[in-house]
């Protein structure tokens, strides 16, 4: 079975190698040190803290190979140059407005493996991600959701 392209930003690029490298470097020791003293304890059926260090432990293994299976499959998205400036893709920032009730939002379009909307980062694969792939400044997309239609205009792109 091949494995998904992951498409990243140089900017998520980093911050998935940084949290790898933490991740190996750092929580492994820490997870490693609370199993040891959990087991000066005693009688490990009845050790939370024991239990809670090797649940623990299980999370980071689980997150270190997931991260290293996406930065295998990455494919870093960089700005081209023969790109036209005012076309919605991967990487640029997009404001778009709520046509009902006229909001304005800026995301930056980004892969699933990035997307953050707290961070006002949105995946490609989105229903709003998309909706805005490849359009231009002016451009009305309507997005289905479950309570209906959304409509957005989009007001600008960025890099």
């Amino acid at each position: 079975m091949v494995d998904k392209e992951v498409l990243l930003t140089p900017e998520g690029l980093k911050k998935l190698e940084s949290e790898l490298e933490v991740l190996k470097t750092v929580k492994r020791r820490e997870v490693a040190e609370r199993i040891s003293a959990s087991l000066e304890f005693g009688d490990i059926s009845e050790n939370s803290e024991y239990d809670d260090a090797k649940n623990e432990q299980a999370f980071i293994e689980g997150r270190i190979l997931t991260l290293e299976k996406l930065l295998r499959n990455a494919r870093v998205i960089e700005a081209d140059e023969d790109e036209d400036e005012g076309v919605v893709s991967l990487g640029k920032k997009i404001t778009l407005k709520d046509l009902e009730t006229s909001d304005v939002f800026e995301y930056q379009l980004v892969g699933s493996a990035e997307a953050d909307p707290a961070e006002a980062k949105i995946s490609n694969e989105s229903p709003v991600g998309q909706a805005i792939m490849g359009k231009t400044p002016g451009t009305i997309v309507e997005v289905e959701v479950l309570d209906g239609t959304l409509q957005y205009e989009i007001v600008k792109v960025a890099r």
